[in-house]
């Protein structure tokens, strides 16, 4: 089979040691192997993305090709690593294979974000991990309201409100009790952060409908949106944050043989029989 990734571009951080090294030993190998290797401002030329670092690296990645639609090799040199999946001492065979062909892809929601200001002001974002509205700068719970395809949900109080993809719910809203989904399903996580009361629980809803989550008046309200991380600016009460499903997706591209409950076995030690302990 012809190889369909014959433009390639490397995301990483080059100074990292841990990057350095794999990068140009990876480099050499497709240089030798007669692929042509691109500058990251070239990335709308590309075939293939080659994201070199952790999770991180691949969402900064993800950013990158949102609107051409790239698809993206993970090698991780991070820590957990749900995302990118291929060892540095896989990677040299787990190219060859995919740049032979021999590869699957998977297709990853984005969620986009629209924060209206009651100013009349508009800010859009894009999460391929999560939107996060959080306290800030305050001990105090914040207030806010949720409805869901413009139906009301509930009011909430608490440290805040995670709405996450399948790719997310691996992340920031599994540590906050939220459920593992599949990469596949076409569903998005609403997950409470610290709620005051027990009864505020995660759910699952269709990806075909919209959040909205805006802040109840109350004195010294303070919060904050990130997605992916990144700051998307304050919210305050009159100000509407709106989470829906994006017109773009995020493509992934796999070696021979990737299994998603092979690596939450391995990143959240499934399948270990905690009786058995080294002496």
């Amino acid at each position: 089979m012809s190889n369909p990734f014959r433009n390639i571009v490397f995301v990483g951080r080059h100074d990292d040691p841990r990057v350095a090294e794999p990068l140009r030993h990876l480099s050499d190998h497709l240089t030798k192997a007669g692929a042509n290797l691109l500058k990251s401002d070239e990335i709308d030329r590309a075939d293939l993305v080659i994201a070199i670092g952790g999770d991180g690296t691949m969402i900064y990645a993800s950013r990158l090709v949102r609107e051409s639609g790239t698809p993206i090799l993970g090698i991780n040199r991070g820590r957990l690593g749900f995302l990118a999946d291929i060892t540095p001492d896989e990677m040299i065979v787990s190219v060859d294979h995919v740049l032979q062909g021999d590869y699957s892809t998977d297709s990853r929601l984005l969620l986009e974000a629209r924060l209206f200001e009651s100013s009349g002001d508009e800010t859009v974002e894009h999460a391929l991990n999560d939107v996060v509205l959080h306290r800030l700068g305050t001990g105090r719970m914040v207030d806010f309201e949720t409805r869901i395809a413009d139906e009301y949900v509930n009011t909430h109080s608490g440290d805040g409100l995670i709405i996450a993809t399948p790719t997310g719910s691996t992340a920031y809203a599994l540590s906050c009790g939220g459920p593992i989904i599949e990469p596949q399903l076409d569903v998005v996580v609403v997950v409470p952060i610290c709620p005051h009361t027990l009864t505020d629980r995660p759910i699952v809803i269709s990806a075909n409908q919209s959040v909205d989550v805006s802040l109840l008046q109350r004195d010294d309200t303070r919060a904050e949106i990130t997605v992916d991380g990144f700051s998307m600016g304050s919210i305050k009460p009159g100000d509407k944050l709106q989470v829906s499903a994006a017109n773009n997706r995020v493509t992934l591209v796999h070696p021979p043989g990737y299994d998603f409950y092979g690596i939450l076995r391995s990143k959240l030690f499934w399948g270990r029989d905690s009786r058995k302990r080294n002496t």
